[in-house]
């Protein structure tokens, strides 16, 4: 975990990184396994894709614990045959600690799946509270400038209320607007 007192987004030359600051999004909560194999990391940088079946695509940290699980899980096929899931949930204005925690900005004292309840489910550790989630399974994993590009199925999604959705834009939390 690194710690630091600079600013995420700053004013320098790295242009591209400013952008993603400004773009902004819904901060989602990406868990997977059981028991003490476990993996989450908080993410920004997704999107939905309509279709039969739907799918969820984002970028991660290829060296993020959720990455090593989920390529760990896809087994020698290199594709979701062979059962890489998860859960993606969608965070709240109350959960914006947990997501510091679950991208290794803030300390997690007895690890980040102690800090909330969470439910099992057949895609991974489900955040209790989370009104809104999918429970997808990974169909590829492709290099993507300095990412790793998950492409996901969707098999299970729950829709629910998000009064006060979280999102996150130039290395700050804010209040989602809007009551769909």
């Amino acid at each position: 975990m690194t710690i630091h007192s600079t600013h995420p987004f700053p004013t320098g030359e790295d242009r591209v990184r400013r952008l993603r600051g400004r773009l902004g999004g819904a901060v989602s909560l990406w868990t997977t396994g059981s028991g003490a194999d476990r993996a989450g990391l908080t993410v920004t940088s997704l999107m939905v894709a309509a279709g039969e079946p739907a799918r969820l695509l984002a970028l991660v940290d290829p060296d993020s614990d959720l990455a090593d699980a989920l390529r760990d899980s896809l087994g020698d096929s290199g594709t979701g045959e062979d059962g890489a899931r998860c859960v993606v949930q969608l965070l709240s204005w109350p959960d914006r600690g947990l997501a510091d925690m679950f991208a290794g900005t803030a300390p997690a004292p007895g690890g980040v799946f102690r800090q909330a309840e969470f439910e099992q489910t057949a895609w991974g550790p489900r955040l209790a509270t989370a009104t809104t989630w999918a429970g997808v399974r990974l169909e590829s994993v492709a290099t993507v400038g300095w990412s790793d590009l998950l492409t996901c199925t969707v098999e299970e999604l729950v829709v629910g209320e998000d009064h006060e959705a979280l999102a996150h834009r130039r290395g700050r939390y804010h209040r989602a607007v809007g009551d769909a």
